[in-house]
């Protein structure tokens, strides 16, 4: 059967979606758990907090040369490999007896983390048609969302509960029952393009694409940078500048994710209708929402409504942007988009997760949520100056050309 012609690839969509959740929740663990990590490691919540920025930073200089290097191996399983080595870093984890050490393993986790999204990232789009490409990738995307509705209050809950350790542990443990799921239902895919006879295959640098796979991986570097400066210190905000008791931390968690499913469910109803409107609409949403939680931090309700209107609009943010790299980018450098934007997200969580350590640490959670409302307007106005100047030069803004190869010079 052609691609067209096979039915939409639910089981195997869902299965990466839940490995998704598991490695995002193993990203954003520590974020729910600053103060028990800090206390049981004699370190600071600001250093705890830097275990996202190693984490994300070790993606960021690892995930495409690691892609460059496998782009040759098979895709499933290259995936199993690496959710084995994931594996084995949250085992350490969870039994490293000091900071330093503990930092090694989210090293470890890291370059695993990085592979898997230039694996990942491009999956869906060997598995389904173009047009139904934003709904696969709405439901890949539902795992990150899940990790925040579900795995990072649940692994705050059980952090809380059990110990952070324990939480580690248990995701090493699901991840490998996830590694059978994986064998069983995630079809294998063919990710190389043939090439007909007499041509060669035009290198990523200069494939006409780039330029706009590029701009999509600034955006994201400014977007994700100002949203993490302020998300990374949710827990000191919510109990010290908002003035809630502990136990409310993990109810508004659960609430900012819940939200952000229904986000996901917009952006995959939006992002093949109205995927240019959908994405403006939802970022003036982010700006709005957390200059209400800066203005009004002291009204409870006040501040339980802009958490859930903060989730709903963010949540769909990452799934808009994905998709339309995807679909800016030609075959030819889809796997090489998917690392790019893989490093890009990782550099704005790691570089949030930083510049949001040094504000923290001087002036606590005022400022965070101006800083990211100020990024989310950066992101809005270069969006706008890009869209003008593809018009200006007759370009499609959401098309794009499918050049692969080249005729090989006689």
């Amino acid at each position: 059967m052609s691609q067209h012609d096979r039915p939409f690839p639910w089981v195997g969509l869902v299965t990466l979606a839940v490995a998704i959740f598991f490695l995002v929740t193993s990203e954003f663990l520590p974020t729910g758990l600053l103060s028990a990590m800090a206390d049981d490691l004699a370190v600071t919540e600001s250093q705890v907090g830097l275990l996202i920025t190693i984490f994300a930073g070790t993606v960021v200089v690892s995930a495409a040369p690691l892609a460059a290097l496998t782009r040759h191996y098979p895709r499933k399983g290259l995936l199993l490999v690496v959710l084995g080595v994931f594996a084995l870093a949250n085992v350490l984890a969870a039994i490293a007896p000091s900071y330093e050490l503990l930092v090694g393993a989210r090293v470890l986790g890291g370059l695993a983390h990085g592979l898997f999204w230039a694996v990942a990232g491009a999956y869906a789009s060997y598995l389904v048609p173009r047009q139904q490409l934003a709904r696969a990738v709405a439901v890949t995307s539902a795992g990150g969302t899940a990790a925040f509705v579900l795995g990072v209050p649940l692994g705050t809950a059980l952090g809380l509960a059990l110990g952070w350790r324990a939480a580690f542990g248990i995701i090493a443990a699901t991840v490998v029952v996830l590694v059978l799921l994986v064998i069983r239902f995630l079809p294998a895919v063919e990710h190389r393009v043939p090439l007909m006879t007499g041509e060669i295959r035009i290198p990523a640098r200069r494939d006409p694409t780039m330029p706009g796979v590029l701009f999509i991986c600034l955006l994201v570097i400014i977007l994700i940078t100002g949203h993490n400066v302020f998300y990374t210190y949710i827990a000191p905000f919510v109990l010290d500048t908002a003035g809630f008791d502990p136990e409310a931390l993990s109810i508004l968690l659960f609430l900012y994710g819940g939200a952000g499913a229904i986000g996901l469910v917009l952006a995959g109803v939006v992002g093949s209708r109205y995927p240019r409107g959908g994405l403006y609409g939802m970022l003036a949403t982010v700006i709005l929402a957390v200059s209400v939680l800066a203005l009004l931090a002291g009204v409870p309700v006040v501040v339980v409504i802009a958490f859930v209107v903060w989730g709903a609009a963010f949540g769909g943010i990452p799934t808009l942007l994905q998709t339309r790299l995807l679909k800016i980018a030609s075959p030819n450098v889809r796997d090489v988009g998917a690392a790019l934007l893989t490093t890009s997200f990782n550099i704005g969580i790691g570089g949030g997760a930083a510049i949001g350590a040094v504000i923290f640490a001087r002036t606590g959670t005022t400022w965070l949520p101006w800083i990211e409302a100020a990024a989310i307007a950066l992101g809005i106005v270069a969006l706008l100056v890009m869209e003008s100047r593809r018009r200006a030069r007759g370009v499609p803004l959401t098309t794009r050309p499918i050049t692969i190869v080249e005729a090989e010079s006689p």
